[in-house]
Protein backbone atom coordinates (compact mmCIF):
# COMPACT_ATOMS: atom_id res chain seq x y z
CA UNK A 1 0.00 0.00 0.00
CA UNK A 2 1.30 3.53 -0.81
CA UNK A 3 0.96 6.85 0.66
CA UNK A 4 -2.01 7.55 -1.97
CA UNK A 5 -3.65 4.20 -0.70
CA UNK A 6 -8.00 4.12 -0.20
CA UNK A 7 -9.01 5.16 3.40
CA UNK A 8 -10.31 1.92 4.78
CA UNK A 9 -8.94 -1.69 4.14
CA UNK A 10 -10.42 -4.75 4.86
CA UNK A 11 -8.46 -7.90 4.37
CA UNK A 12 -10.24 -11.92 3.86
CA UNK A 13 -9.03 -14.50 5.23
CA UNK A 14 -10.32 -16.04 2.31
CA UNK A 15 -9.94 -19.92 3.21
CA UNK A 16 -11.27 -19.38 6.61
CA UNK A 17 -14.30 -17.65 4.82
CA UNK A 18 -14.68 -20.15 2.02
CA UNK A 19 -15.06 -22.82 4.83
CA UNK A 20 -17.50 -21.34 6.70
CA UNK A 21 -19.43 -21.15 4.05
CA UNK A 22 -18.83 -24.45 2.78
CA UNK A 23 -20.40 -25.93 5.95
CA UNK A 24 -22.75 -23.04 7.06
CA UNK A 25 -24.56 -23.37 3.10
CA UNK A 26 -26.60 -26.79 2.22
CA UNK A 27 -24.53 -28.67 -0.22
CA UNK A 28 -27.82 -29.08 -2.44
CA UNK A 29 -26.76 -25.17 -3.71
CA UNK A 30 -25.71 -26.95 -7.19
CA UNK A 31 -24.47 -25.45 -10.85
CA UNK A 32 -26.76 -26.85 -13.38
CA UNK A 33 -24.37 -29.71 -13.94
CA UNK A 34 -25.25 -31.05 -10.48
CA UNK A 35 -21.76 -29.68 -8.88
CA UNK A 36 -21.95 -28.44 -5.08
CA UNK A 37 -21.08 -24.80 -5.37
CA UNK A 38 -22.28 -24.02 -2.28
CA UNK A 39 -18.67 -22.40 -0.97
CA UNK A 40 -19.00 -20.31 -4.12
CA UNK A 41 -22.05 -18.29 -3.66
CA UNK A 42 -21.98 -18.86 0.19
CA UNK A 43 -18.22 -16.74 -0.16
CA UNK A 44 -20.37 -14.44 -2.43
CA UNK A 45 -23.01 -13.60 -0.27
CA UNK A 46 -20.44 -12.92 2.66
CA UNK A 47 -18.33 -10.92 0.91
CA UNK A 48 -21.42 -8.70 -0.65
CA UNK A 49 -22.62 -8.52 3.15
CA UNK A 50 -19.22 -7.43 4.44
CA UNK A 51 -19.13 -4.68 1.57
CA UNK A 52 -22.88 -3.23 2.30
CA UNK A 53 -22.10 -3.25 6.34
CA UNK A 54 -18.81 -2.01 6.43
CA UNK A 55 -17.65 0.25 3.37
CA UNK A 56 -14.47 -0.65 2.74
CA UNK A 57 -12.41 1.59 0.27
CA UNK A 58 -10.21 -1.38 -0.77
CA UNK A 59 -10.59 -5.17 -0.31
CA UNK A 60 -7.97 -8.09 -0.60
CA UNK A 61 -8.83 -11.30 -0.81
CA UNK A 62 -6.05 -13.11 0.58
CA UNK A 63 -4.70 -16.82 -0.03
CA UNK A 64 -3.16 -19.66 0.99
CA UNK A 65 -0.05 -20.21 -1.26
CA UNK A 66 1.10 -22.10 1.61
CA UNK A 67 -1.11 -23.72 4.51
CA UNK A 68 2.04 -25.19 6.03
CA UNK A 69 5.26 -23.53 5.16
CA UNK A 70 8.13 -25.81 5.66
CA UNK A 71 10.28 -22.90 7.66
CA UNK A 72 7.19 -23.36 10.21
CA UNK A 73 7.69 -26.94 9.72
CA UNK A 74 11.55 -27.03 10.39
CA UNK A 75 11.07 -24.81 13.48
CA UNK A 76 8.04 -27.34 14.95
CA UNK A 77 7.69 -30.32 13.16
CA UNK A 78 4.11 -30.73 14.64
CA UNK A 79 2.61 -27.69 12.96
CA UNK A 80 -0.89 -28.68 11.58
CA UNK A 81 0.93 -31.91 10.62
CA UNK A 82 -2.71 -33.75 11.85
CA UNK A 83 -3.62 -31.73 8.73
CA UNK A 84 -1.98 -33.08 5.95
CA UNK A 85 -3.67 -35.16 3.86
CA UNK A 86 -0.42 -36.25 1.63
CA UNK A 87 2.73 -35.34 1.98
CA UNK A 88 4.38 -33.52 -0.99
CA UNK A 89 8.53 -33.65 -1.74
CA UNK A 90 8.62 -30.74 -3.77
CA UNK A 91 6.19 -28.55 -2.92
CA UNK A 92 3.09 -27.74 -0.55
CA UNK A 93 1.74 -30.91 1.68
CA UNK A 94 -1.53 -31.32 0.47
CA UNK A 95 -4.30 -30.66 3.11
CA UNK A 96 -7.11 -32.66 4.03
CA UNK A 97 -10.43 -30.74 2.66
CA UNK A 98 -13.72 -32.23 1.86
CA UNK A 99 -14.30 -33.63 -1.11
CA UNK A 100 -16.87 -31.31 -2.51
CA UNK A 101 -14.87 -28.27 -0.70
CA UNK A 102 -11.46 -28.42 -3.27
CA UNK A 103 -13.34 -28.31 -6.47
CA UNK A 104 -15.04 -25.22 -6.12
CA UNK A 105 -11.52 -23.23 -4.37
CA UNK A 106 -10.80 -22.87 -8.91
CA UNK A 107 -14.33 -21.56 -8.92
CA UNK A 108 -14.30 -18.75 -6.59
CA UNK A 109 -10.30 -17.57 -7.75
CA UNK A 110 -11.83 -17.30 -11.39
CA UNK A 111 -14.93 -15.42 -10.05
CA UNK A 112 -13.03 -13.03 -7.49
CA UNK A 113 -10.40 -12.64 -10.91
CA UNK A 114 -12.99 -11.95 -13.41
CA UNK A 115 -15.09 -9.39 -10.55
CA UNK A 116 -11.65 -7.79 -9.90
CA UNK A 117 -11.71 -8.20 -6.14
CA UNK A 118 -7.76 -8.13 -5.38
CA UNK A 119 -6.24 -12.03 -4.76
CA UNK A 120 -2.85 -12.22 -3.51
CA UNK A 121 -1.36 -15.14 -2.13
CA UNK A 122 2.92 -16.03 -2.04
CA UNK A 123 4.85 -19.13 -2.25
CA UNK A 124 5.88 -20.34 1.13
CA UNK A 125 3.43 -18.06 3.23
CA UNK A 126 -0.13 -18.00 4.42
CA UNK A 127 -2.64 -15.75 4.09
CA UNK A 128 -2.22 -14.71 7.50
CA UNK A 129 1.32 -13.46 6.73
CA UNK A 130 -0.10 -11.88 3.58
CA UNK A 131 -2.51 -10.26 6.02
CA UNK A 132 0.13 -9.38 8.90
CA UNK A 133 2.26 -8.06 6.23
CA UNK A 134 -0.83 -5.85 4.26
CA UNK A 135 -1.88 -4.74 8.30
CA UNK A 136 1.54 -2.88 8.88
CA UNK A 137 1.63 -1.39 5.29
CA UNK A 138 -1.63 0.38 5.65
CA UNK A 139 -1.91 4.22 6.55
CA UNK A 140 -5.33 3.94 7.40
CA UNK A 141 -8.05 1.58 9.47
CA UNK A 142 -7.57 -2.14 9.04
CA UNK A 143 -10.53 -4.49 9.03
CA UNK A 144 -9.21 -8.31 9.07
CA UNK A 145 -12.63 -10.69 8.28
CA UNK A 146 -10.96 -14.59 10.05
CA UNK A 147 -12.52 -16.95 11.58
CA UNK A 148 -9.16 -17.63 12.90
CA UNK A 149 -8.10 -16.41 16.37
CA UNK A 150 -4.63 -16.21 15.90
CA UNK A 151 -4.91 -13.14 13.88
CA UNK A 152 -6.01 -11.64 16.92
CA UNK A 153 -2.28 -10.84 17.53
CA UNK A 154 -2.74 -8.00 14.89
CA UNK A 155 -5.25 -5.74 17.05
CA UNK A 156 -3.48 -2.62 17.54
CA UNK A 157 -6.54 0.60 18.70
CA UNK A 158 -3.74 2.99 17.98
CA UNK A 159 -3.82 2.23 13.93
CA UNK A 160 -7.06 1.33 13.66
CA UNK A 161 -6.97 -2.59 12.45
CA UNK A 162 -9.38 -4.42 14.18
CA UNK A 163 -10.47 -8.13 13.47
CA UNK A 164 -14.09 -8.97 12.50
CA UNK A 165 -14.87 -12.59 13.82
CA UNK A 166 -18.01 -14.43 12.34
CA UNK A 167 -19.96 -15.49 14.73
CA UNK A 168 -23.40 -16.17 12.24
CA UNK A 169 -22.34 -16.31 8.78
CA UNK A 170 -21.08 -12.49 8.66
CA UNK A 171 -24.03 -11.09 9.88
CA UNK A 172 -23.24 -11.28 13.42
CA UNK A 173 -19.67 -10.17 13.70
CA UNK A 174 -17.33 -9.74 16.70
CA UNK A 175 -15.39 -6.52 16.92
CA UNK A 176 -12.39 -7.77 18.21
CA UNK A 177 -10.01 -4.32 19.46
CA UNK A 178 -7.76 -4.28 22.66
CA UNK A 179 -10.81 -3.54 24.86
CA UNK A 180 -12.77 -6.77 23.62
CA UNK A 181 -9.16 -8.67 24.02
CA UNK A 182 -8.19 -7.57 27.59
CA UNK A 183 -11.81 -8.26 28.61
CA UNK A 184 -11.75 -11.62 27.01
CA UNK A 185 -8.04 -13.20 27.47
CA UNK A 186 -6.19 -9.80 29.53
CA UNK A 187 -3.56 -9.14 26.65
CA UNK A 188 -3.02 -6.92 23.79
CA UNK A 189 -2.56 -7.81 20.23
CA UNK A 190 0.90 -8.62 20.63
CA UNK A 191 0.26 -10.20 23.95
CA UNK A 192 -2.74 -12.67 22.57
CA UNK A 193 0.63 -14.19 20.26
CA UNK A 194 2.40 -14.42 23.47
CA UNK A 195 -0.51 -15.77 24.84
CA UNK A 196 -0.95 -18.61 22.32
CA UNK A 197 2.13 -19.73 22.35
CA UNK A 198 2.25 -20.63 26.21
CA UNK A 199 -0.86 -22.11 26.08
CA UNK A 200 -0.42 -24.11 23.10
CA UNK A 201 -2.74 -24.60 20.00
CA UNK A 202 -4.35 -27.77 19.25
CA UNK A 203 -6.13 -26.81 16.04
CA UNK A 204 -2.29 -25.76 14.46
CA UNK A 205 -0.34 -28.58 16.34
CA UNK A 206 0.96 -26.25 18.90
CA UNK A 207 2.18 -28.15 22.00
CA UNK A 208 2.88 -25.05 24.16
CA UNK A 209 4.44 -25.41 27.34
CA UNK A 210 3.00 -28.63 29.59
CA UNK A 211 0.56 -26.76 32.57
CA UNK A 212 0.52 -23.40 31.28
CA UNK A 213 -3.14 -23.22 30.10
CA UNK A 214 -4.71 -19.34 29.32
CA UNK A 215 -5.39 -18.34 32.45
CA UNK A 216 -2.00 -19.21 33.87
CA UNK A 217 -0.24 -18.02 30.93
CA UNK A 218 -1.69 -14.49 31.49
CA UNK A 219 -0.88 -14.23 34.69
CA UNK A 220 2.84 -14.80 33.60
CA UNK A 221 2.36 -11.85 30.83
CA UNK A 222 0.86 -9.82 33.09
CA UNK A 223 3.59 -10.00 35.93
CA UNK A 224 6.85 -10.12 33.27
CA UNK A 225 5.57 -8.68 30.27
CA UNK A 226 6.05 -10.85 27.63
CA UNK A 227 7.73 -14.22 26.90
CA UNK A 228 11.56 -12.79 26.64
CA UNK A 229 10.35 -11.63 30.50
CA UNK A 230 8.68 -15.06 31.99
CA UNK A 231 12.23 -16.75 30.78
CA UNK A 232 14.21 -14.57 32.16
CA UNK A 233 12.13 -14.66 35.11
CA UNK A 234 12.88 -18.72 35.21
CA UNK A 235 17.35 -17.47 35.55
CA UNK A 236 15.91 -15.23 38.26
CA UNK A 237 16.12 -17.02 41.82
CA UNK A 238 14.29 -14.23 42.94
CA UNK A 239 11.30 -14.40 40.60
CA UNK A 240 7.97 -15.36 41.98
CA UNK A 241 7.22 -18.67 39.61
CA UNK A 242 6.25 -21.47 41.29
CA UNK A 243 8.87 -24.55 41.60
CA UNK A 244 6.38 -26.11 39.08
CA UNK A 245 6.35 -23.44 36.58
CA UNK A 246 9.81 -22.91 36.82
CA UNK A 247 10.68 -26.64 35.74
CA UNK A 248 8.02 -26.65 32.98
CA UNK A 249 9.38 -23.66 31.37
CA UNK A 250 13.03 -24.52 31.88
CA UNK A 251 11.69 -28.04 30.32
CA UNK A 252 10.57 -26.11 27.69
CA UNK A 253 13.34 -23.68 26.66
CA UNK A 254 13.82 -25.39 22.85
CA UNK A 255 9.96 -24.60 21.88
CA UNK A 256 9.67 -21.39 23.48
CA UNK A 257 12.75 -20.49 21.25
CA UNK A 258 11.83 -21.16 18.25
CA UNK A 259 7.63 -20.88 18.82
CA UNK A 260 7.46 -17.32 18.27
CA UNK A 261 8.89 -17.23 14.73
CA UNK A 262 6.35 -19.64 14.09
CA UNK A 263 3.20 -18.23 15.73
CA UNK A 264 3.60 -14.72 14.75
CA UNK A 265 2.30 -13.76 11.34
CA UNK A 266 4.82 -12.74 9.29
CA UNK A 267 5.21 -8.89 8.45
CA UNK A 268 7.55 -8.82 5.19
CA UNK A 269 6.03 -11.27 3.09
CA UNK A 270 7.19 -10.05 -0.39
CA UNK A 271 4.14 -8.81 -2.17
CA UNK A 272 3.47 -9.21 -5.70
CA UNK A 273 1.95 -5.81 -7.31
CA UNK A 274 -1.91 -5.56 -7.10
CA UNK A 275 -4.60 -2.63 -7.14
CA UNK A 276 -6.88 -3.25 -3.83
CA UNK A 277 -9.35 -0.50 -4.91
CA UNK A 278 -12.81 -2.08 -4.54
CA UNK A 279 -14.48 -2.64 -8.06
CA UNK A 280 -17.37 -0.67 -8.87
CA UNK A 281 -17.80 -2.89 -11.89
CA UNK A 282 -16.52 -6.11 -13.25
CA UNK A 283 -13.00 -6.19 -14.71
CA UNK A 284 -14.18 -8.79 -17.07
CA UNK A 285 -17.49 -8.92 -17.60
CA UNK A 286 -18.08 -11.38 -20.45
CA UNK A 287 -15.78 -14.08 -18.27
CA UNK A 288 -17.91 -13.51 -15.13
CA UNK A 289 -21.12 -13.80 -17.47
CA UNK A 290 -19.65 -17.31 -18.65
CA UNK A 291 -18.91 -18.53 -14.74
CA UNK A 292 -21.87 -17.03 -13.84
CA UNK A 293 -24.29 -19.45 -16.22
CA UNK A 294 -21.35 -22.24 -15.92
CA UNK A 295 -21.52 -22.51 -12.21
CA UNK A 296 -25.29 -21.13 -11.81
CA UNK A 297 -24.23 -18.37 -9.52
CA UNK A 298 -27.54 -16.53 -10.03
CA UNK A 299 -28.68 -14.49 -7.14
CA UNK A 300 -25.47 -14.44 -4.77
CA UNK A 301 -23.62 -12.77 -7.41
CA UNK A 302 -26.33 -10.14 -8.21
CA UNK A 303 -26.39 -9.26 -4.75
CA UNK A 304 -22.77 -8.72 -4.37
CA UNK A 305 -22.97 -6.47 -7.87
CA UNK A 306 -25.99 -4.43 -6.99
CA UNK A 307 -23.74 -4.03 -3.54
CA UNK A 308 -19.91 -3.21 -5.67
CA UNK A 309 -21.93 -0.41 -8.11
CA UNK A 310 -23.64 1.04 -5.07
Amino acid sequence: MTADAPRRLMLLDTASLYFRAYFGVPDSVRAPDGSPVNAVRGLLDFIARLVQDHRPDALVACMDADWRPAWRVELIPSYKAHRVAEETPSGPDEEQVPDTLSPQVPVIEAVLDALGVARVGVAGYEADDVIGTLAGRADGPVDIVTGDRDLYQLVDDARGVRVLYPLKGVGTLQLTDEAWLRQKYAVDGPGYADLALLRGDPSDGLPGVPGIGEKTAAKLLAEYGDVAGIMAAVDDPRSKLTPAQRRRLDESREYVAVAPKVVRVAGDVPLPAFDPVLPREPKDPAELERLAARWGLGGSLERLLTVLAA
